[in-house]
């Protein structure tokens, strides 16, 4: 059906206006995507979308923007969609969103994999959308995730590296450590504001620490290899809430939402925008179904951190990553 309600309207007019924005002058729809650093998950969450806007039937021309982790280059972004009248706007990650839904205000404009679009000011509810915002929230159940830290690797005390600019992460930082005052262990911050920070603050926590806990930052993210080189070094144990970043190994525990998938399901949303609905019509998207969440457990790193995983973890776990290979179940 959205194949042919988008063709029909397609065929309608070359100049066609979808809920406040227009097509490209070539007949294709424009559509503006911007994230705000480049990392597995954040791409794998583009590429998802993607896909589902490809499956439509339409004619699609893509803006695809990188912000590199800077919230000025957000902004401006922001103002070149908003003067190309793209049809619609989807910002991937926290401050790209902030930045269209600041700047933009009589086009759509889609978030996705923002971890508090309330705290972020995106929505004031996540029971219905904001103006011409809504999207898809990638939040993090982290007292269930610290507590399953806690029985797998016997932690006492975690890291946690967070990014003190970005509302995402002062979020989770504030969720962290109330699930840690209540689950009885002790959290160690270290604050970073760039992604080449990232190895120095692994650095100056790791030796005080048993192991660390990584929320949905992505200036983390995208210097994972960094931290992971740190942490394995010193045979402490990862527990990463990105599977797909962490699939090469060096967790000894990912678990969290599949980002391909929550690309897919921000796609949906896109097309339902695009076919006339609202956005002020269409409720935060979560990633709440069985099959929306994957459970990484690298055994090679349990290993080596001296770490016996539980059978029934290992038996719950749908991907194992084992002498240097990950088998999905």
């Amino acid at each position: 059906m959205k194949k042919l309600v988008l063709a029909a309207l397609l065929c309608a007019t070359a100049g066609i206006v979808f809920a406040g924005g227009k097509a490209a002058t070539d007949g294709k729809v424009k559509i503006g995507i911007a994230k705000i650093v480049q990392h597995p998950a954040l791409d794998a969450a583009e590429q998802g979308m993607i896909d589902v806007l490809e499956a439509a039937g339409v004619a699609f021309e893509y803006d695809r923007q990188n912000a590199n982790g800077d919230v000025n280059t957000a902004a401006q972004i922001a103002a070149k969609f908003r003067s190309e009248r793209v049809a619609l706007a989807v910002g991937i990650g926290t401050p790209v969103a902030v930045a269209l839904a600041t700047a933009i205000k009589d086009i759509p404009v889609v978030f996705a994999t923002v971890t508090d679009p309330v705290g972020a000011g995106l929505v004031s509810t996540v029971a219905h959308g904001e103006g011409n915002v809504t999207g898809m929230s990638d939040a993090t159940p982290n007292e269930d995730y610290i507590r399953i830290f806690k029985e797998i690797a016997n932690i006492k005390t975690f890291g946690y590296i967070y990014t003190s600019n970005e509302a995402n992460s002062i979020s989770s930082l504030l969720e962290v450590q109330a699930a840690a005052k209540k689950l009885g262990v002790t959290v160690i911050e270290q604050a970073i504001s760039t992604s080449s920070e990232v190895r120095a603050a692994a650095q100056s926590i790791v030796g005080r620490v048993d192991g660390i806990y990584l929320t949905t930052d992505n200036t983390v993210y995208s210097a994972l290899p960094a931290l992971i080189q740190v942490f394995n070094a010193a045979k402490k144990p990862i527990f990463s809430c990105d599977v797909t970043s962490t699939r090469g190994g060096g967790s000894v525990i990912a678990t969290g939402i599949n980002y391909y998938k929550a690309g897919r399901a921000t796609g949906e949303l896109v097309l339902q925008i695009l076919n006339g609905k609202k956005p002020s019509d269409i409720p935060v998207r979560y990633m709440t179904e069985p099959g929306d969440n994957d459970f990484l457990l690298d055994l090679d790193e349990a290993a080596r951190c001296g770490i016996k995983v539980p059978q029934k973890y290992i038996d719950q776990a749908n991907i194992i990553f084992q002498n240097g290979k990950a088998t999905e179940k």
